[in-house]
């Protein structure tokens, strides 16, 4: 595929500056809900319309949350420590905004932890805040129910704030990120173990005074998904292409997934010329709000009647194609690497394409699970064969890695992976022209497949490394 058409689309898919007011500063992004995302959004709908495809604009409405500024944490008695944003601390989604000092009240605490994750219930039952003095700060620890629910606990017995540190486990440990799921109006936080383990032992030898400031804004606002068909093929066996629109509000996403969805674009633009005469029916689907908790996807399978969801053959997800340290990781269809984390029936068939692929030009790749962490997951619920090949995100790369596909050991696969350094002079190339190329393969080999993936399951397994129908650039080769 013609990596300069790639890079064209990728830049007209930025997006200007959104036009926020001028306290409200933001970085070039495409984060479902600003004006970035709608000019992209109406970018591809142009482009696919002016292909002949029959393209339906999707719109849904999802919690949107944003820090306005830089979130503060420190203790002020019974002695002064500063807390470090990232390392010590992090805001909770969908935290509200507030100035607050308040004194430290542990919350049914398991100090030391228990030697399993999710051994307390700190903060998940109402009960907990017996007695709790109104206007103290809630000292909560992660385990068995939801951040927000300890929030709202905390925030119905009359809480200022909440501090949520982790639990203290192996992998339990590193300063909490994470989601309320809905606003709460008052300051959360998550905080390393170490910092809430401190604090439980101050707050028990005397009292101990905290202050922390957030300043958020959580509201619900419309988003798209964008729904382009192209003109013929079998309607009963339609191939559904998938990536997401959207980047995160820290910067404008160009390998996550401007890579994705630059690729797709200019695949059903390539299609429309080189494909006459199709077997089944082709579906490019654009998702927004991904990165808000893959809601794009399930927004748009969950439209669909039980004959619509039936009619999928197969979906295909492409999300990150380009990482600069990247590594050629194909989802793990027929659960063999890992067992219990298959695809439905006919996902195996489709690994079988993306690794019979790389495999014909002697590039390694290695398996990833379905592990839901992007788009494919609301498709393989509703039981849609599916199947995705993926550069890698902030994962480390190792040794054994970088014999197989080159790059640094050490090295995240993405450095940038939701940062605002994501711009176009984060892209790998060289991984663009591989990951495009096979993407596009496996797309033209199940338009043209006579018959769906429930069938001959071994015999495409035997044949891994064969080149017959391949997709090369913007020509079909037989």
């Amino acid at each position: 595929m013609s990596l300069s058409r790639l890079g064209a689309h990728l830049r007209r898919r930025r997006g200007p500056r959104p036009r926020w007011p001028p306290t409200v500063p933001l970085p070039c992004t495409r984060a479902s809900g600003t004006r970035g995302f709608d000019q992209s959004r109406d970018y591809v709908v142009g482009q696919l319309r002016n292909a002949g495809y029959a393209v339906n604009v999707q719109p849904f409405t999802f919690p949107y949350f944003q820090e306005l500024a830089p979130s503060t944490f420190e203790r002020t008695a019974p002695t002064a420590r500063t807390y470090e944003h990232a390392t010590d601390f992090n805001t909770m989604d969908f935290s509200g905004s507030g100035d607050v000092t308040g004194d430290i009240v542990p919350i049914d605490l398991v100090l030391p932890p228990g030697p399993t994750p999710s051994s307390n219930t700190s903060g998940c039952e109402a009960a907990d805040f017996a007695g709790f003095p109104a206007g103290a700060v809630a000292l909560v620890q992660r385990g068995t129910c939801t951040f927000g629910a300890k929030a709202q606990n905390a925030k119905t017995a009359g809480a200022s704030a909440v501090v949520i540190f982790n639990e203290g486990q192996p992998g339990r440990t590193e300063a909490l990120s994470g989601t309320l799921g809905d606003p709460i109006d008052i300051p959360v936080v998550g905080t390393s173990f170490d910092v809430g383990n401190e604090l439980a032992d101050l707050a028990q030898a005397g009292t101990t005074t905290v202050h922390v400031t957030t300043s958020t804004l959580s509201e619900n606002r419309a988003t798209y998904n964008v729904i382009a068909d192209a003109p013929s093929g079998r309607a009963d066996h339609t191939v559904a292409v998938g990536s997401h629109l959207d980047s995160v509000v820290a910067g404008p996403g160009i390998n996550d997934d401007g890579s994705g969805t630059s690729q797709d674009l200019e695949m059903a633009l390539q299609y429309a010329k080189a494909v006459k005469n199709p077997t089944n029916h082709l579906r490019f689907l654009f998702f927004g709000a991904e990165e808000e908790g893959l809601l794009g996807s399930a927004a748009y399978v969950a439209s669909l009647s039980q004959d619509q969801t039936d009619e999928i053959m197969a979906m295909l997800d492409f999300d990150m194609m380009a990482s600069p340290n990247f590594a050629r990781f194909v989802y793990d269809g027929d659960g063999s690497d890992f067992p219990g984390n298959e695809g439905p029936t006919g996902s195996d068939i489709i690994e079988s394409l993306f690794t019979g692929y790389w495999a014909g030009r002697g590039l390694a790749s290695g398996t990833i699970p379905f592990d839901g962490r992007s788009d494919s997951v609301a498709f393989t619920d509703a039981g849609i064969p599916s199947g995705g090949i993926f550069a890698g995100a902030e994962g480390i790369k190792s040794e054994e890695q970088v014999a197989k596909y080159g790059g640094t050991a050490g090295v995240a696969y993405d450095k940038c992976y939701h940062q605002a350094c994501d711009t176009l002079a984060n892209l790998n190339t060289q991984a663009m022209g591989q990951f495009a190329d096979n993407a596009a393969n496996a797309t033209a080999r199940l338009v043209m497949r006579d018959n769906d993936l429930t069938d001959n399951t071994e015999t495409l397994k035997a044949k891994r490394t064969t080149k017959s129908q391949d997709f090369k650039g913007p020509q079909l080769v037989r």
